[in-house]
């Protein structure tokens, strides 16, 4: 049966990983036959399709102001509470004006049910969740307990009952094993694991003009080489590793490219990013416009796009300190890019085993893996073959194929509570998936 979907967040808009997968997701639907229409605080979706409500964002002014009286601290006052419930009883009426307009019959909410950046948000969720009984699969990327700034907090009991909360209508699904068990060890909730994926069964498409456009984006010239770092600008992406290589190459045509503008989180991380570039004579740059969303306005190749920059790029450099999944290693591979991996966690335990060609480090750089680096760069057949025997190895596991079979899976068991009847006069009770 054809569904109605609603795609909720607090923002699906940009190159972070959630919007980026929430799209891919989408996709994957409506191949599959369903409609999907967006909710959150900040969109770049199709505008027919889309319900922005700027509160619903993180970054929203009455958000980050509730959130400074948050965490850090372990006691609220009764004003912040009555603020949280305000905040919490107008987005819900937003969410089911979203669920009323557009006629949704099953959500899928993109980690705001994992991550409590905006509190009211997340209870306003539960709370609809719960009382429509819609079919509902919460995508979990990263919860709070990975984030040590937000591990002290006033709102213990909001946290515990939405971020994320334990209902018989909800299919929870993470994209790791560690995130699996440790959801089952702490709220003895069962998740599906559904890695990050992309279209390896449709190879990337080639446009002649998209050298020229990124050359000119990065102001680079000829004999220059494209190093990318495909992050955002955050500290636990682990940049300096990066700048440390380029240094280490001693080549002055190895440029150290951004895709991301900095500000995500602040500008302490980047601002010290850009002195520790300059101390060690690293040429970095920064694009000199926004690089977009390769699904925006109905193309995933446009010229001046993430694709276009991946497309481009002679090596990419992902040295992440911790990762849920990591997009930008499946970018990188997608587009037959030699890539530099620190070994984060979820690398070890679930990429790793998979037989990956990668150029791997260990928290720290070795004369060895720069001399590796330098080879790569330097032999056409050495990237070559990494490149395709990565590719082959992705699409064996990470492809739309594999990310369709496991949604229709989660659908299907989701399809007992498609007709459940609501009593709004009475009390339903319920049966917890956790309790099962």
């Amino acid at each position: 049966m054809k569904k109605r979907i609603g795609i909720v967040s607090t923002r699906l808009a940009g190159l972070d990983g959630v919007s980026l997968e929430a799209r891919k997701w989408a996709e994957v639907l409506e191949n599959s036959g369903h409609s999907c229409f967006w909710l959150a605080g900040e969109l770049d979706t199709p505008r027919d399709k889309s319900f922005l409500v700027p509160e619903a964002h993180f970054r929203h002014p009455q958000n980050l102001r509730l959130n400074k009286q948050i965490f850090g601290r372990l006691g609220r006052s009764a004003g912040v509470t009555d603020t949280i419930h305000a905040a919490r009883s107008n987005l819900k009426s937003a969410l089911q004006k979203f669920i009323d307009q557009f006629k949704i019959d099953l959500l899928v909410v993109q980690n705001a049910l994992a991550i409590p950046l905006n509190i009211p948000f997340g209870i306003a969720l539960a709370e609809l969740i719960s009382e429509t009984q819609l079919p509902t699969i919460a995508h979990h990327h990263d919860f709070y307990w990975e984030r040590t700034h937000l591990l002290v907090n006033a709102v213990g009991e909001y946290v515990g009952m939405a971020f994320p909360p334990c209902l018989p209508n909800i299919e929870h699904v993470v994209i790791n094993s560690m995130a699996r068990e440790e959801l089952a060890r702490r709220k003895g909730i069962q998740a599906t694991i559904i890695p990050n994926v992309l279209d390896f069964d449709n190879p990337p498409l080639k446009d002649k003009k998209d050298p020229e456009a990124f050359r000119a984006m990065f102001d680079l010239r000829p004999g220059d080489k494209a190093i990318l770092q495909s992050t955002r600008i955050i500290k636990r992406k682990g940049i300096e590793h990066a700048i440390d290589l380029v240094k280490a190459l001693k080549n002055p045509y190895y440029k150290l490219l951004f895709s991301h503008q900095p500000g995500d989180e602040g500008m302490a991380y980047p601002d010290w990013i850009m002195y520790y570039a300059r101390e060690n004579g690293v040429d970095l740059r920064i694009p000199k416009s926004r690089v977009i969303n390769p699904w925006n306005n109905g193309t995933r190749y446009a010229g001046s796009s993430l694709w276009n920059v991946y497309m481009n790029s002679d090596l990419v450099t992902f040295p992440s300190v911790s990762e849920g999944f990591g997009n930008a290693f499946l970018e990188a591979i997608y587009f037959k890019k030699p890539i530099l991996v620190n070994r984060y966690a979820t690398f070890v335990t679930d990429i790793e085993p998979r037989g990956f060609d990668v150029i791997a480090i260990d928290g720290h750089l070795t004369q060895k893996t720069v001399e590796t680096v330098r080879e790569v760069l330097e032999s056409p057949y050495r990237s070559r073959r990494m490149a395709n025997i990565n590719y082959e190895l992705a699409k064996r596991h990470y492809s739309y194929t594999s990310l369709k079979r496991q949604l229709n899976a989660v659908l299907d068991r989701l399809s007992g509570y498609e007709n459940v009847p609501i009593y709004r006069d009475e009390p339903v009770p319920l049966q917890y998936a956790c309790d099962a």
